[in-house]
C-alpha cells in the first residue's frame, strides 16, 4: 500500500536532538509511521527545552525535513510541534459564580465559569511577572472539579443552583518561546499546523484516556528537563517539571573523564549496552577505557538525586501524597537504576514504576524495519496524534480596534479574545451597585446593589454574546457593562422589623410593634440604613413607652408581673401589666374594706375602660397599626392611618379581610384583629 494523501508531520524539537515522524491514522487505534529521522544538535543551540540559537535549530530542522522528504518521495509543507514543559506556567484557581436566585445551569453558564477561572489564573500570572513585559498565552486549561452549591459534582448542566464553582488548571506559554519555535520552523520552510505541549503529547500515547481515572504520574525525562503530568479521576490535574534530566549525567562524565560533551554522551549511552568495555579518547588525545558497571556506579548518586527531586515534585503536584503508579518516557529515563530509585523515593513497589515504550506503541505500525519501539518515540508520535484531536494554531482578530493574537484551541469565543486583549472580565458582565453593609443585633448583614446591564457586543457588525465563537480576522466591538444603583434599604424592609411583641395589660392582650435602635438612637420605620450602621431590635418596652403607646398617663400604682414598677421598668414578651388600688398601711384590698375600695374602683375602672375603648392595636398586612380617638372602629378607619390608595388601581380588585374573613368598609374591627388589604 502506498502512502495516503493526508500525512501528518510531527517534530519533537528537543534539547539534545530533533526527532521527525511522518505518518497517518486510519482508525482510532491504528497509526502508521511511514518515515522517521533523528538529528543531533551540533552545538548547544537549545538548552532546557528552549531555543537559544534560532538559526542553528532551523538548520537542524531543515536537515530532518529533507531526510523525511527523501524517504516519502514528496515535499513537506506543514508540521506539528510541541512546546517543552520547561517553559510552561501552570496555575490552579478556584472560580465561582453566585446567582441572585436559583437557576437551571446551562452550558453558557458553565463556559462563563470556566473562563472566569482562566481570567483569575491569567491575572495571577501577570502578578507573578509584573516586572516582566513578557506576554503569556493560555494554551490549555482543564477543569479538575465542579461544585454545585459548594458540593463537588461531575457535571453541572441542568442542575438547579444558587452558586456554581470549579477548580481550573490553566497552562500558559510565554510569547517569546512560541515566537522562537514558529520562527525556527518558518526558517526551515515549514508552516505550523498544530502546536501542543510536550506533556500533553506524551500522555496522549503513554496514558490512554481509559487509564486516566487512576492516579498516575507520567515523567518525560529529556535532556534538559524532566516533565511531569498527573492524572486522576479522568483528567490531567497538574503539570510540573524539574530542570534536571539526561544532560546532568552527561556533564558529570565530561569532568570525571576529561572529555567533550559529545564523547561523554557516547559513554553514557554505551553504559546501557551489553558491552564489556567502553573505549574513548580524552581531550588530550589519549585513548582510555572503562566499563559499563563503572559508569553506572559513578552516575548512581546523580540518578538518586535526580529521582529524589522528581519524586518530591510528584508528591507536591499530587496534593502531598504519592501516586499509584509512574510511567517513564524519554531517553533520559533509560539510564540504569532510574525506575528503581524513583520507586524507592516515592515509597511504592518498584514494579509500579516502568518505562513506557513498546507496550504503549502496540497500535503503531512502522514501515521501516529497523525502528525499535522505545520510550524516545512516545512524544513525537503523540505530537502527530494530537493533530487529530486539536488542530491548533494562532489566529488574529480585532477587539475595539486592537489586533489580538490568540492560540486557536478550536473553541475560541468573544470572551477569549477580550481576556487576551486585557479587557477586564468584570466589564463583560452586569455589575452591581455598591453593596450596603450593617449589623443587626450584632450579626453582619449585606444588601446587594442593583445589577447593571451586560456588555453590548457586536461581531462583524452583528449582535453577539461572550460565548459566540470567533474565527480569524473577526472584528469584535465591546461596549462595557454598566454599574447598577447602589443598595438602598429602609428599616421597614427588614423582615425582623415586622415582628411584634405582646403584653397582657389588665388581662387583655396588647400587640405592639418592636422598637428599633440605630447607633444608640430610636428611629422610625422610614429610616434609610447607612453603611456601617449598628441596628438593634429591642425585645422589650419600658413601662413609660408602653403607656405612651396606649396613650395613658403614668401612675404610681402600676404592677409588672405583680410587682410595683417604675417608668424605666423593662417589660418583655408576655409580661403582665396591671393597675391596682393603693394599699392602705397594713391593709390590702379585700372584702373587709370593700366600701372604701368601691369608691376608688369605679374611677380607675373608668379610666381603663376609656383607654381600652379609645385605643386599639391591629395588624395590617403583618404591620402593627394603632387606631385611637374613637370609641369603636370599622374597616374604613384603617385608611386614615395605613398608606393604601384604593383610588389608584394596581390590580383588578381590592382584597379586604378581617381575621381571614371577607370584609366590607363598614365591618367592625376589634383590638388584636388581623387585617389583609391588597390589590389582586
Amino acid at each position: 500500500m502506498g502512502n495516503p494523501e493526508q500525512l501528518v508531520f510531527g517534530l519533537d524539537i528537543g534539547t539534545r536532538s530533533i526527532v521527525g515522524t511522518v505518518g497517518y491514522k486510519q482508525s482510532v487505534n491504528d497509526f502508521t509511521v511511514v518515515a522517521q529521522a533523528v538529528k543531533l544538535h551540533e552545538t548547544r543551540a537549545m538548552m532546557d527545552g528552549q531555543i537559544h540559537d534560532i538559526n542553528k535549530v532551523a538548520e537542524t530542522i531543515e536537515q530532518v525535513k529533507h531526510s523525511l522528504e527523501r524517504q516519502i518521495g514528496r515535499k513537506l509543507n506543514e508540521v506539528c510541534i510541541a512546546a517543552a514543559g520547561r517553559v510552561l506556567k501552570t496555575i490552579t484557581v478556584h472560580a465561582s459564580t453566585e446567582f441572585t436566585q436559583e437557576v437551571t445551569v446551562n452550558q453558557d453558564m458553565i463556559r462563563a465559569l470556566e473562563l472566569v477561572g482562566v481570567e483569575q489564573a491569567y491575572q495571577q500570572i501577570k502578578e507573578e511577572v509584573k516586572n516582566d513585559e513578557t506576554n503569556y498565552y493560555c494554551v490549555a486549561y482543564t477543569v479538575i472539579r465542579y461544585y454545585l452549591n459548594d458540593f463537588a459534582i461531575t457535571n453541572l448542566e441542568d442542575h438547579k443552583a444558587n452558586k456554581i464553582a470549579a477548580d481550573v488548571l490553566a497552562t500558559f506559554l510565554p510569547d517569546e518561546v512560541i515566537g522562537g519555535l514558529y520562527t525556527a520552523v518558518e526558517k526551515a520552510g515549514l508552516k505550523v499546523a498544530n502546536l501542543t505541549l510536550e506533556p500533553i503529547a506524551a500522555i496522549q500515547v503513554a496514558i490512554p484516556e481509559k487509564f486516566r481515572l487512576l492516579n498516575i504520574a507520567l515523567v518525560d525525562v529529556g535532556a534538559g528537563t524532566s516533565d511531569i503530568s498527573i492524572t486522576k479521576e479522568g483528567s490531567i490535574t497538574a503539570y510540573g517539571m524539574i530542570p534536571m534530566a539526561g544532560d546532568i549525567l552527561t556533564e558529570t562524565l565530561t569532568g570525571s573523564h576529561l572529555v567533550d560533551f559529545a564523547t561523554a554522551e557516547k559513554i553514557k549511552l554505551e553504559s546501557g549496552t551489553k558491552k564489556k568495555s567502553i573505549t574513548y579518547k580524552d581531550i588530550m588525545g589519549l585513548t582510555q577505557k572503562t566499563t559499563p558497571e563503572a559508569v553506572k556506579a559513578e552516575l548512581a548518586p546523580i540518578v538518586d538525586h535526580m529521582t529524589k527531586q522528581v519524586a518530591e515534585r510528584i508528591v507536591e503536584l499530587n496534593g502531598g501524597k504519592p501516586v499509584s503508579a509512574v510511567f517513564i518516557v524519554g531517553g533520559g529515563g533509560k539510564i540504569a537504576g532510574y525506575t528503581e530509585s524513583l520507586a524507592g523515593h516515592l515509597g511504592i513497589p518498584k514494579e509500579r514504576v516502568a518505562l513506557r515504550g513498546e507496550e504503549v506503541l502496540g497500535f503503531v505500525k512502522f514501515k521501516q524495519d529497523d525502528i525499535k519501539k522505545d520510550p524516545m518515540l512516545v512524544t513525537p508520535i503523540g505530537i502527530c496524534l494530537n493533530y487529530y484531536e486539536d488542530k491548533n494554531n494562532f489566529i488574529f482578530v480585532t477587539v475595539n480596534g486592537d489586533s489580538v493574537k490568540l492560540y486557536d484551541n478550536n473553541r475560541l469565543t468573544v470572551m477569549d479574545a477580550a481576556l487576551q486583549n486585557g479587557y477586564p472580565n468584570e466589564w463583560l458582565f452586569p455589575r452591581r451597585g455598591k453593596e450596603l453593609n450593617f449589623t443587626l443585633d450584632g450579626a453582619k448583614r449585606m444588601i446587594r446593589g442593583e445589577a447593571g446591564e451586560a456588555a453590548e457586543i457586536t461581531l462583524n457588525g452583528r449582535p453577539a454574546a461572550i460565548n459566540t465563537p470567533i474565527e480569524p480576522n473577526d472584528e469584535i466591538v465591546i461596549k462595557e457593562s454598566t454599574v447598577g444603583k447602589p443598595a438602598e434599604y429602609e428599616v421597614r424592609q427588614l423582615p425582623e422589623y415586622r415582628s411584634t411583641i405582646t403584653f397582657t395589660v389588665n388581662k387583655k392582650q396588647v400587640v405592639c410593634p418592636k422598637f428599633i435602635e440605630v447607633n444608640g438612637e430610636l428611629v422610625s420605620e422610614y429610616y434609610s440604613i447607612k453603611e456601617g450602621d449598628e441596628l438593634k431590635i429591642l425585645g422589650y418596652y419600658t413601662l413609660e413607652k408602653l403607656l405612651e403607646f396606649m396613650d395613658l398617663p403614668f401612675t404610681e400604682h402600676i404592677y409588672v408581673n405583680n410587682r410595683l414598677a417604675g417608668k424605666d421598668e423593662k417589660i418583655y414578651e408576655n409580661f403582665t401589666v396591671e393597675w391596682m388600688l393603693e394599699e392602705k398601711e397594713n391593709e390590702t384590698v379585700s372584702e373587709q374594706s370593700s366600701k372604701e375600695s368601691d369608691k376608688e374602683v369605679p374611677q380607675i375602672a373608668a379610666t381603663v375602660a376609656k383607654a381600652d375603648d379609645a385605643t386599639i392595636t391591629i395588624v395590617v398586612n403583618r404591620t402593627p397599626v394603632i387606631l385611637k380617638g374613637k370609641t369603636s372602629y370599622v374597616f374604613v378607619d384603617i385608611l386614615d392611618v395605613y398608606p393604601f390608595d384604593v383610588s389608584a388601581a394596581h390590580g383588578e380588585s381590592v382584597v379586604m379581610q378581617v381575621n381571614g374573613v371577607a370584609a366590607e368598609f363598614t365591618t367592625p374591627i376589634q383590638n388584636g384583629d388581623t387585617i389583609d388589604l391588597y390589590w389582586k
